[in-house]
């Protein structure tokens, strides 16, 4: 059964325009396990813009379901990593400057260092997840650097779904195919929503775990937090 995992860094956003703390993060990230979501995601960058590691450290420990920390595996993110020991760690290749995640890793070209963040996050016991485009040929990398998953960046699938939804799931059918035949496990996110995300999960019903964040507060502007995790639910468990 596929997970849904709420990324909470539009609220930390929402907080950091005004200062002080309201929305209250942590509270959002526990309000959200209540509401029902099977995890929380976090994404700190290196500016703190949204999610901070004050933010990170304050979570982990009351956080009760699946906890992921997603990012550039810079030093200052390996060493937070490792203090707080997530569920799952899921390796982001965003530049210091990037308003979101705009791209997969190249596993092939970067398989040295990733297999190296691959031994280290392992050797803490935390399951690690390689963030790559739709390419059979980037699961098959990412499997050799000795990951356990991979998240598919699935942007240019919500691009396409409109259009020609057929074609737009193609290559991440095949993507996640050669995942599982290397023995990964499959998670997906980036741009993901209430209009397209149950046509994904029917198509490859063996992803794990979509990461939703983006979409949910937005919807939520208009239905309430609680209401929106359970619309995405329903697209989720059908």
């Amino acid at each position: 059964m596929t997970r849904l995992s709420v990324n909470i860094n539009k609220i930390a956003t929402l907080r950091n325009a005004r200062g002080g703390n309201m929305p209250d993060v942590t509270k959002a990230a526990l309000d959200c396990e209540r509401f029902g979501a099977e995890g929380i995601t976090v994404h700190p960058r290196p500016d703190e813009r949204h999610i901070r590691y004050s933010d990170v450290r304050e979570i982990r420990p009351l956080v009760k379901r699946e906890f992921n920390i997603e990012g550039n595996p810079i030093q200052k993110f390996i060493d937070l990593v490792c203090e707080v020991v997530p569920d799952q760690v899921t390796l982001v290749p965003d530049a210091a400057d990037a308003v979101t995640s705009d791209a997969g890793w190249d596993t092939v070209r970067n398989a040295d260092f990733l297999s190296d963040i691959c031994r280290t996050f392992k050797a803490k016991g935390i399951r690690t997840s390689i963030f790559i485009g739709a390419d059979p040929a980037m699961a098959e990398g990412a499997a050799k650097c000795g990951c356990d998953r991979i998240e598919l960046y699935t942007e240019p699938y919500a691009a396409g779904y409109r259009t020609d939804r057929e074609s737009a799931i193609a290559p991440f059918i095949a993507a996640a195919a050669t995942a599982r035949d290397c023995g990964l496990g499959v998670n997906a996110g980036h741009d993901l929503n209430l209009e397209n995300l149950e046509f994904f999960i029917r198509n490859i019903p063996w992803t794990a775990e979509v990461s939703i964040g983006h979409a949910i507060i937005c919807d939520a502007l208009y239905m309430g937090l609680e209401k929106t995790i359970a619309e995405y639910l329903k697209r989720v468990h059908f």
